[in-house]
């Protein structure tokens, strides 16, 4: 299987050489086409790899990558799996490693689903730049960085993986971003990517430390024998590992530079970056700080717990402020990350397994709602909730009704994704680890109840804002078109995995019972 984990990366990077490689000529549908099957092809994969891994198999040895643990021998369930580690660069010390296990390939195969509906919903709805051949093909290269960095175990690897998906996505926003605002989308392109590699270079420079410390980049080598000490070089490597992770989840204050590239990019823009890339930062702190430098991390722990509260509670007053629906879902965002940053500073079972699982559900959730959002500017023209005006159950009752289910969702109403998540934060926060201070997490932990309060309140003002009303005040528009055939397609999966994430939890967290 380690050879399908390859072919994963390597397949939609072929692809999108060829597609720069055919003539100008070409039309968009061929592209989108040709984007749509080696996307499918990439996800049917992926599925595939998540079902060998979680088949029974005997006993097997696992090693736990997250927490570090010794190689202990678990019944009926692998956890490392289809590794290729060979050597790449000797003088350097750095490893072609690659490997997955639970954590990592529910990552995968989000990342996999979202690409390849993003590229089906360009079959139809293409950005009025046109070049749909590029876009296609840039696509494709940000889902083998992803993927690349979701299965690294190296940390330069990692690194280099988590590079690669900069460009692309500047690109993304820059050329096919607000077409009505030139300059707003160039400065939010350059912006995103000033941010993501200053914080790219901190966290290099933590990774460069723990070498010096440790002799090696290997992350299965570091989980099991991982970095001693709360203080000195330890806690210097871990801070600028946090800082560059947090700013690619991004916590606050380092989220400057969300809401501008979410309101400025396409719509599949927008269901990449809230969907996948903010998902780096969080996966990189479960992956690399907590089993690298265990005790390091547990200094910085309260720290990191306190911005991600500042986080939630800014967040949500940012959103209540809010005149233009994808900044507002942007900044929910920043909110929804900074309940997985707590769960993860918690260092607890219930917070980490909170974190991971409300990880996929943001994903999913948020991922719907950009999407629906695209249609609703598609059909409007604007963003802005002042222009497209009220009664939106009366003019596009379908779009609007999806729009109050994914809202439900991401307030965390129970039966649905996104409740689980945010549950079992809040349970990590009220035990967090033996090693932090008590107190403190639970002042956090009600802060964050708050939060989830405030939360309600933005989303329920949005559905009340933009879908109700009176028609009479709003008269139909005569160019909107409720849910088109290839948007039911595009849109229905992620309804389907709200759904099932929300009344079956076990389908993940059983799998995680290891922490």
């Amino acid at each position: 299987m380690s050879v399908l984990l390859i072919a994963l990366l390597a397949v939609p990077a072929l692809a999108a050489a060829i597609l720069w490689a055919l003539p100008s000529n070409t039309g968009d549908r061929v592209a989108a086409i040709v984007g749509s099957v080696v996307s499918g092809v990439v996800f049917v994969g992926s599925a595939v790899l998540w079902w060998d891994l979680l088949r029974p198999r005997g006993e097997s040895v696992f090693v736990n990558v997250l927490l570090g643990d010794q190689p202990r021998t678990l019944p009926g369930k692998v956890y490392a799996y289809a590794e290729t580690d060979v050597s790449w660069i000797p003088p350097l010390d750095v490893r072609f490693h690659l490997g997955i296990d639970t954590i990592s390939m529910p990552l995968i195969v989000l990342t996999a689903l979202l690409v390849f509906l993003c590229c089906l919903y360009s079959l139809r709805i293409t950005p009025r730049a046109g070049r749909t051949r590029s876009l296609i093909a840039l696509l494709l290269v940000i889902e083998t960085g992803v993927i690349g960095t979701f299965s690294a175990l190296d940390l330069v690897l990692f690194f280099l993986f988590f590079e690669v998906v900069l460009i692309p996505m500047w690109l993304v926003i820059d050329i096919w971003g607000d077409e009505h605002d030139r300059e707003g989308r160039r400065r939010a392109a350059t912006t995103f990517v000033l941010m993501t590699v200053f914080g790219s270079a901190l966290m290099l420079l933590g990774f460069l430390l723990v070498h010096r410390l440790a002799g090696t980049f290997d992350l299965e080598v570091l989980g099991q024998d991982p970095i001693a000490g709360g203080h000195g070089i330890a806690l210097i490597a871990a801070v600028l590992i946090a800082l560059g992770l947090a700013v690619k989840m991004p916590l606050w204050p380092l989220h400057i530079w969300l809401p501008d590239a979410h309101a400025k990019a396409p719509t599949v823009g927008s269901v990449l970056l809230a969907g996948v890339l903010l998902k780096l930062g969080s996966y990189g702190m479960i992956r690399i700080l907590l089993p690298v430098l265990p005790d390091a991390t547990a200094t910085i722990a309260p720290y990191l717990a306190g911005f991600s509260t500042v986080a939630i509670v800014a967040g949500s007053l940012a959103c209540l402020a809010q005149t233009d629906v994808k900044r507002l879902i942007a900044y929910s965002s920043v909110g929804h990350m900074g309940f997985i940053g707590l769960g993860i500073a918690t260092m607890s079972p219930e917070g980490l397994a909170g974190a991971m699982y409300a990880n996929i559900a943001h994903g999913i959730i948020t991922g719907l709602l950009f999407f629906l959002a695209g249609a609703i500017k598609d059909r409007h023209d604007t963003s802005d909730l002042r222009a497209i005006g009220r009664a939106l159950y009366a003019r596009l009752p379908r779009i609007s009704g999806l729009l109050t289910f994914a809202c439900l969702a991401s307030l965390g109403l129970p039966g649905l994704a996104g409740f689980w998540g945010e549950m079992l934060i809040l349970l990590g926060a009220y035990h967090p680890a033996d090693s932090l201070p008590r107190t403190t997490f639970l002042l956090l932990m009600v802060i964050a109840g708050l939060g989830a309060v405030l939360t309600a309140a933005y989303f329920l003002k949005l559905v009340r804002q933009l879908c109700q009303g009176d028609p009479a005040e709003n008269p139909a528009t005569a160019f909107a078109v409720d849910v088109s055939p290839i948007e039911l397609a595009t849109w229905s999966p992620l309804v389907v995995l709200t759904v099932f994430l929300g009344v079956w939890p076990p389908f993940l967290l059983d799998y995680w019972t290891f922490l």
